[in-house]
């Protein structure tokens, strides 16, 4: 994941973190590259923990 993307300990809301992942598949044309699918699982993992209450430290 780029290094503009997150910054380590960074504590984002929800929403912010679904934009992001609604970004990058508007970016990617709805096929993910195994860079793409890697930074996806990570933005999916911070939006779970996000909806949950919990902090995450960017990986």
């Amino acid at each position: 994941m780029s290094p503009d993307l997150m910054t380590p300990g960074s504590v984002r809301s929800a929403a912010e973190v679904n934009e992001q992942i609604r970004a990058l598949w508007r970016r990617s044309g709805g096929s993910l590259s195994a860079q793409e699918r890697a930074e996806y699982e990570l933005l999916v993992v911070e939006w779970a923990a996000a909806i949950n209450g919990q902090v995450v430290e960017a990986a």
